[in-house]
């Protein structure tokens, strides 16, 4: 997780600032749009770490991110990865200060049941690899 972002500008270089928003295929988001989404999710992974710490087993919010992806064709891929390292480097800051029993720590996601604070880790890493493969994809083909 802590090798995302400067995976990611990697990705940003190769694509290209002409590459951006062009959408991966059609009814596929774009860069920019996977940009913003990974920055949004970064918020709410932070928010679901952060009360599963401080709470007893709260429940937490899921989301739309078809709705939350609304406004991303008015927003900056540059800010987007912007937002998404600072807020990655806050978050790895608090995960690398937790005790270990504390990743034990339970909440409840209301579509995906009971997780602990360790699941919500992996599903960080595995949203990671998902959209960086998608990224990989796109600079590929701009490349060859």
């Amino acid at each position: 997780m802590g090798a995302t972002p400067g995976r990611l500008r990697q990705l940003v270089d190769a694509i290209g600032e002409g590459g951006l928003t062009t959408p991966r295929a059609a009814g596929k988001w774009s860069p920019r749009d996977i940009l913003c989404h990974l920055a949004d999710c970064e918020v709410v992974f932070s928010f679901r770490l952060r009360q599963a710490l401080a709470e007893d087993n709260p429940v937490v919010l899921a989301f739309n991110q078809e709705d939350w992806a609304a406004p991303y064709s008015n927003q900056d891929a540059a800010a987007a990865l912007a937002a998404f390292s600072a807020m990655r480097a806050w978050n790895l800051s608090l995960v690398n200060a937790v005790p270990q029993a504390a990743r034990e720590r339970r909440l409840t996601h209301p579509e995906r049941g009971e997780m602990t604070f360790q699941t919500v880790l992996e599903t960080m890493g595995g949203h990671d690899l998902n959209h960086l493969a998608q990224l990989e994809e796109v600079a590929s083909r701009r490349r060859g």
